[in-house]
């Protein structure tokens, strides 16, 4: 290096150079520009951040609009009793709300010391628990982590934000950024509404979050691990709750105990750190044996049980108003029920339903061979993409090529799997998919039964199958299924609407004979004869057909018909080539009625002839205690009282000397009209007692003849059912209306009995009671002898007057049925009586409790004929 004089001389001369002073000052320049954009970068960015963090907090949701309640909370049913009946959830919607009163303090102190140990200290976000976060990710390299997020915005990442399992990076950034701000509004929003942030945080955090085991919530928590409500926790048994929220399968103390217990012991020395526990009580918390209760719970713990068929029916009942009377779609509608958290308040009796039940599992209640009935349907995507379905009728058809007796009744499930999969091989080919399958074997044959309260429509309990119910919400066959009501119908088409218009009355006598409906096809009684003149009684008691087709043709069966939708028959065609025909009066109807139906027809009959709808519950309310819905069953009187009795009066007689006698009770009162279809597919009973109305039905799925042995199975049902149901309970008797008026008639005629007639007791309404006296049994008088004359020389006859025979006069019912229908019913006039000085006939006595007429009819049937003629298969429907 040149340090001289002339060497400084000349560096001097070089910085004093036009070419150096460029050069030096394209040097400063380039750094000062360089530190320009640098800084105008940082500007940039800052401003673009704050820009971003500006725009995600405008993007975050309103604090007025944020609701921290949980979602899917379990929906309770009770019993009319009030009692817990069921608990209807979905997987993640089986929470039950309890406050945090209800919540133990050590439960709250442990999922705080765990979860947030800071928070009672912060505002809803804790910068001092970030860095904690940060530093141990950075010390541990990253291979342990810890969360920084509080316990408030955990309770709006699950309540608020609940897509964030579906996040991508940057949403989740976003979420957290917009997460914060409301943890801080909302602890603020809280505080200045009077109330304790912590405590209501707490509350609806600890009824959100997944336990594990499908648990949400503290208190279903509680339940699945414990078996007790979460008030009665102990302190290891909360520890155990607490270390599962983090990771709900590894923690899971049902599946990985161990694991549980690891983080138990953290739980617990973070809650003796934090001062929540004494070390006494930590020691104890560690020496409980909770695993082995807990194991205990879970070996006890069965599948959950199939709902009811009480339950199904609710669930369809409530699902279906909500729709049409709160206008919720289908889906807000299964949501609310199965999520909601709704208290249904149900009108089951539980004894009642218990009873049922219990006698349709008891297989000694059922003939001794059992078939298998199929059900089955198959679609099938073919090679070329059509579409195919296949149902049981088409294998039925296929079969019957082989065996015209193929009737889809097998001897096993096996047996019947067997035809499905012959059938399949026969008609699948080789690049076939099958895309579903339906296949069920029920056990043959079955029944069902309803049993209703008269007085509101409660359906107090109901079954729609027989043995064990494994499935929830399947076929009920008491509510889905319609099948034919034989002559049961007798009674709701036909004499109830004609002694309620006044055509006939229980006297009123009808010529059976030889009688064809229009189109010609005879109608026959079951017992394939005909018994002349008979009353209205003697027809129902002993179900004669010819006299019920008479009647409705005289009432004609559109005025049936109008009955019969006023009493909540829902499916009838209201059409002459269907169901209003003279058919209808022996049950002929197109779709059938459901067995429900029939009870609630017959309850109306029991509530002095009003109609009550059926219902399955009387109110919902929502979590909030307010009445979502409030179900008053819909109520309309279809008869008058008397007419009511009237029907009654003789049902009884149905029942103590007529087809229902082997449906007697036990020291109960009974009413009902017996009911068998044709060929014996259908076989019904319906009736009331002082107490309860009910119907069963008796059958095969697939509507075949029942065989001998299969016809009085369903007597045995009802009277099994019917006497527990009844047991300890007073036979108080069928109360006699006010309008209702007893006389003594003559058994051939109807009218009021007078000298020489069979007296028999028969009651009417009081605008219809008989006022002519029968004539028709007067005795002929007997002509006195010709006194013989004593001392005559020649005997001179002595005019004797011949006594003249008393006219009698022709009998005449009230109404009498013509043999051939009419378009329009004529009533034939009581004739008005002529005063004559006929006998006075008995006096009337006043009825008795129990309205039987004393005298019982001459004429009763043979109990072991079918109940009714069936209905011609051209007219059954």
């Amino acid at each position: 290096m040149n340090f001289g004089k002339r060497g400084l001389q000349k560096k001097i001369n070089g910085l004093e150079s036009d070419s150096a002073k460029i050069g030096r000052w394209a040097g400063v320049t380039s750094i000062r520009a360089v530190l320009i954009l640098v800084i105008a970068a940082a500007i940039l960015t800052v401003c673009f951040i704050i820009g971003a963090y500006r725009g995600v907090i405008a993007g975050t949701p309103s604090i007025s609009d944020v609701n921290i309640m949980p979602l899917g909370y379990a929906t309770f049913i009770y019993d009319a009793d009030g009692y817990e009946l069921q608990k209807l959830n979905t997987a993640e919607g089986n929470r039950v709300s309890v406050s945090i009163e209800e919540m133990p303090a050590n439960m709250q102190h442990a999922i705080v010391a765990i979860e947030d140990s800071r928070f009672y200290q912060h505002n809803g976000v804790d910068p001092v628990g970030m860095v904690r976060a940060l530093a141990v990710a950075v010390s541990s390299g990253f291979n342990r982590t810890e969360g920084a997020s509080t316990i408030t915005q955990q309770l709006l990442k699950n309540n608020v934000f609940t897509s964030w399992t579906e996040e991508s990076g940057f949403e989740r950034i976003v979420r957290k950024l917009q997460e914060q701000r409301l943890a801080t509004q909302l602890e603020a929003a809280l505080r200045a509404e009077g109330m304790d942030p912590k405590s209501v945080i707490l509350e609806n955090y600890l009824n959100t979050v997944n336990f594990g085991a499908g648990a949400y919530g503290v208190q279903t928590a509680s339940r699945t691990y414990f078996g007790k409500d979460c008030t009665d926790l102990t302190l290891s048994e909360c520890a155990v709750l607490a270390a599962i929220p983090q990771n709900p399968t590894q923690f899971n103390p049902f599946i990985y105990p161990e694991e549980n217990r690891n983080r138990q012991q953290t739980v617990l020395e973070y809650m003796l750190d934090q001062e929540y526990i004494s070390e006494e009580d930590y020691n104890t918390a560690l020496n409980d044996d909770v695993y082995s209760r807990i194991s205990q719970i879970q070996e006890s713990e069965s599948e959950i049980s199939p709902y009811s068929y009480f339950v199904d029916e609710l669930i369809s009942q409530v699902e279906n108003d909500l729709i049409e009377k709160k206008g919720y779609t289908p889906v807000q509608a299964f949501n609310a029920v199965y999520s909601g958290g709704l208290s249904i308040y149900s009108t089951q009796d539980s004894q009642i339903q218990y009873i049922m039940e219990d006698e349709f599992k008891n297989e000694g209640n059922f003939p001794e061979v059992t078939t298998y009935a199929l059900d089955w349907a198959l679609s099938v995507e073919h090679a070329d993409g059509e579409l195919q379905h296949y149902s049981r009728e088409m294998l039925q058809l296929h079969f019957r090529s082989q065996d015209p007796e193929f009737d889809l009744l097998f001897n096993s499930e096996e047996e019947a799997q067997s035809y499905v999969d012959q059938y399949k091989e026969d008609i699948l080919l080789p690049d076939d998919e099958i895309i579903a399958e339906r296949f069920t074997a029920a056990e043959q044959p079955q029944a069902a039964m309803a049993v209703i309260d008269p007085k509101n429509g409660h359906v107090l309990g109901i079954v729609g199958g027989r043995g064990e119910k494994t499935a929830s919400l399947t076929l009920n066959r008491a509510t889905d299924t319609y099948r034919q009501p034989g002559s049961t119908f007798k009674i709701l088409s036909t004499y109830g609407p004609a002694l309620e218009l006044g055509v006939i009355n229980l006297s009123t006598k009808v010529l059976d004979e030889p009688y064809t409906y229009k189109d010609g096809t005879p109608v026959n009684n079951a017992d394939r004869q005909f018994h002349g003149k008979v009353s209205i009684r003697e027809a129902i008691i002993n179900s004669l057909n010819v006299i019920a087709v008479k009647t409705i043709s005289q009432i004609t069966p559109a005025a049936g018909f109008k009955f019969l939708l006023r009493l909540g028959f829902k499916n009838l065609i209201d059409d002459e080539d269907w169901d209003v025909r003279q058919p209808l009066a022996l049950g002929g109807v197109t779709n059938g009625v459901s067995t429900l139906e029939l009870a609630a027809a017959y309850a109306a009959i029991a509530n002095k002839g009003v109609y009550n709808e059926p219902v399955f519950y009387t109110k919902v309310v929502n979590m909030d205690g307010e009445v979502l819905l409030e179900n008053e069953p819909e109520s309309r009187q279809v008869f008058h009282e008397s007419t009511a009795f009237l029907l009654t009066s003789s049902m009884m007689d149905v029942i103590t000397a007529g087809t229902g006698q082997d449906f007697r009770l036990t020291n109960m009162s009974l009413a009902g009209k017996t009911g068998t279809t044709n060929s014996y597919v259908d076989l019904v009973f319906a009736g009331y007692t002082p107490y309860y109305a009910a119907a069963i039905w008796a059958g095969v799925d697939i509507s075949i003849e029942l065989p001998e042995e299969y016809r009085n199975y369903h007597k045995k049902l009802w009277c099994n059912i019917m006497n527990r149901i009844h047991s300890g309970l007073p036979n108080k008797g069928f109360e006699v209306p006010s309008t209702v008026k007893s006389a003594h008639i003559c058994k051939d005629t109807g009218l009021l009995a007078g000298i020489g007639c069979t007296p028999v007791l028969e009651y009417f309404d009081e605008s219809q009671l008989p006022k002519e006296i029968c004539t028709a049994h007067i005795p002929t008088p007997t002509p006195k002898p010709t006194p013989k004359p004593t001392k005559t020389p020649s005997p001179t006859p002595t005019k004797t007057a011949t006594p003249t025979p008393t006219k009698t006069a022709t009998p005449t019912p009230t109404a009498t049925v013509t043999a051939t229908p009419t378009a329009t019913p004529t009533p034939t006039p009581t004739p008005t009586p002529t005063p004559t000085p006929t006998p006075t006939p008995t006096p009337t006595p006043t009825p008795t409790a129990t309205p039987v007429p004393t005298e019982e009819p001459t004429e009763e049937p043979d109990p072991d004929e079918p109940s009714e003629e069936p209905v011609p298969e051209e007219n059954a429907g």
